[in-house]
């Protein structure tokens, strides 16, 4: 599966998992998770790469500690939140 298409997949859980995702450009910021008030949001940083990206939703949603049994998503993207 290519990284894009995990990124696209891994948002899309962070999202149902109560995430608000903001795409932005954060020039040499870095992205991540951060609580604002009780609404969790992840900013998506579009100036580092694809695999920046999806590390950035990964670290995200590890933090979520969500099993692995969820049959609806890939094996690719369960094997990266384990």
């Amino acid at each position: 599966m290519h990284t894009v298409d995990l990124l696209e997949e891994a948002l899309a859980l962070a999202e149902r998992n109560g995430f608000s995702i903001r795409r932005q450009w954060l020039a040499e910021g870095l992205g991540g998770m951060c609580r604002i008030g009780d609404q969790r949001v992840l900013f998506i940083n579009l100036a580092a790469s694809s695999d920046e990206q999806l590390g950035q939703a990964i670290q995200a949603l590890r933090s979520l500690n969500l099993s692995g049994k969820d049959h609806t998503l890939s094996d690719s993207l369960k094997r990266l939140l384990t």
